[in-house]
């Protein structure tokens, strides 16, 4: 193995991850002089190239984009970056932290190096060997495995199934119809993108909430972010810890934004389900919840407004008049089958999400669900953090908006755990002195 920096195998920090996270807190680092190495399992911010579709957008408007030291640089702050100027946004805010990073190797393991007390360095395993850490940061994210659901191993082996990570595009699917599963935000853009290129879409809703893009003269984000909404922490959110669970509304940025409408869809020829349930005798199951689904959205879009409605008067704002979305399309029936063959289907997208996947680490800090347990981002394990998971401490915690902040929390919180480990004679040895560990 070859290690950077003149050879060097132990670190202030190690930084698990190198997308928007992981690089936010190297430069934050960076300017406490605190040494640390990013390790990143593919190429930088790869996901934004390798994990999206070639009509994505943002669906938060451009002047949201606010990574440290690095703000959105063009000329049209409420519009709504496409994938190759988000890639190109974000080569710029690579060269900007110029990282000490390292691609393309995997880490294996986080573990406590065996020892009697808390200021124990952390051993980081990886495929290629050893590093040493007095303190680590988990950066990876959230969005580690494709959720596909076992009944997809009941389709016939002619119709192709992709997961949203993999979808890049109307002709990369054969002719015929398409079901589409799920409709949070992937599910109801991508539908969107095949109706638009005039493909049959079938589409399998769930649960997801929807917004205006535009209310009362203004972008709804503007409004929210008056509101003081994007400040919220999850300590004071409603649904407190809950709220990391809930699927995001859907909306686009496309064309310069825009609500997505599904009922207004149907009305132009989309089909519509409840939630997929099962595979038999070549039909797929569907649960009668398409309307409640459906009312639901619109519940949550309605509320979203009212309390916009209540802003602008508590605040004597002048702006156009209110108004209260009313459904365009209804249900006639709740149709709880779908004929595969009938209905023509030859190809499948799975929008349901990906599951977390922290096995790596091994640390008393998650709950029963495998999800980490944390106050913004530190946990019980002291040294140990998790940066860039959605509602780590505000809506933007896992956006563009707002890990710069949560990234400076955690500088900080590194920064003190390190003059407490220097003040008490831990972690004596320089790193430059440090033998070259490898792995067996």
């Amino acid at each position: 193995m070859s290690y950077p920096c003149g050879g060097r195998s132990h670190y202030s920090v190690v930084i698990v991850g190198g997308g928007q996270a992981g690089l936010s807190l190297s430069h934050c680092l960076q300017q406490r002089g605190i040494d640390h190495l990013v390790i990143e399992k593919r190429s930088l911010v790869h996901s934004w190239r390798t994990q999206r579709w070639d009509s994505f957008c943002l669906v938060t408007p451009n002047w949201q984009c606010q990574l440290p030291g690095w703000g959105y640089l063009g000329s049209d702050p409420h519009g709504f970056m496409v994938k190759d100027q988000i890639n190109d946004w974000l080569a710029g805010f690579v060269a900007h932290v110029k990282a000490p990073a390292i691609e393309g190797v995997t880490v294996e393991r986080v573990s406590r190096v065996p020892g009697t007390g808390e200021r124990d360095r952390f051993l980081v395993q990886t495929d290629t060997g050893l590093y040493t850490a007095d303190q680590v940061v988990v950066a990876s994210g959230g969005y580690h495995r494709p959720i596909v659901p076992r009944l997809a191993e009941k389709l016939p082996a002619t119709v192709v199934q992709y997961h949203s990570a993999q979808y890049r595009n109307p002709a990369q699917l054969p002719e015929g119809a398409v079901l589409v599963v799920g409709c949070g935000q992937s599910g109801a853009q991508i539908a969107e993108d095949l109706h638009l290129a005039g493909r049959k879409v079938h589409l399998a809703t769930g649960n997801a909430p929807r917004c205006a893009r535009f209310y009362r003269g203004r972008e709804v984000v503007d409004w929210l972010a008056d509101m003081k909404y994007y400040e919220m922490p999850v300590t004071e959110h409603p649904l407190r810890e809950g709220v990391r669970d809930n699927t995001n509304h859907y909306v686009t940025g496309r064309d310069g934004g825009r609500d997505i409408d599904l009922r207004r869809f149907a009305l132009e020829g989309m089909e519509l389900y409840g939630l997929l349930s099962g595979f038999n005798g070549g039909s797929f199951e569907l649960q009668p919840n398409l309307r409640d689904n459906l009312d639901s959205a619109d519940r949550t879009y309605n509320g979203i407004n009212a309390s916009i409605d209540r802003h602008i008067a508590t605040q004597g704002i002048e702006a156009p008049p209110p108004s209260v979305y009313t459904p365009v399309w209804e249900p006639a029936e709740e149709r709880i089958r779908l004929d595969l063959a009938a209905a023509g289907i030859t190809s499948v997208i799975w929008c349901i999400g990906f599951s977390p996947d922290f096995a790596w680490v091994n640390a008393p800090v998650f709950n029963g669900r495998g999800a980490p347990v944390h106050q913004r981002g530190v946990t019980n394990e002291p040294g140990l953090y998790f940066l860039g998971l959605p509602w780590l401490h505000t809506w933007g915690s896992g956006r563009f908006s707002g890990v710069a902040r949560d990234a400076e929390f955690l500088a900080e919180a590194i920064e003190r755990r390190k003059v407490g480990l220097r003040g008490t004679g831990s972690g004596a040895m320089e790193a430059s002195s440090a033998p070259a560990l490898r792995a067996a």
